[in-house]
């Protein structure tokens, strides 16, 4: 069994509040779980308005597998419209 991470540094270009930004978070990480049966968590950035760490898990028993869902979630994320990917690490164990 193989564990892939992917942790995201975003930043949100069009919320003017802590909650705005909180709708959009959660309307993310509720289509990432949906379309790609993934693992979704806020690591930093709760509190900030503009930005936040995302870490987001997948299982497979293929490191193929492990690694095409992952990219698949980070081309996902920056094709979403007012976030920037400021930076991202992918890890398989």
């Amino acid at each position: 069994m193989l564990i892939g991470t992917l942790q995201l540094e975003l930043r949100f270009f069009n919320p003017q509040s802590l909650k705005e930004k909180r709708v959009l978070l959660k309307s993310l990480t509720d289509r990432l779980r949906k379309q790609f049966n993934v693992a979704v968590a806020e690591l930093d950035g709760m509190d900030l308005w503009q930005t936040s760490t995302l870490a987001v898990a997948s299982v497979s028993s293929e490191t193929k597998r492990v690694n095409q869902i992952l990219s698949s979630v980070l081309e996902f994320v920056g094709r979403q419209h007012g976030i920037d990917i400021m930076k991202h690490q992918m890890e398989i164990f």
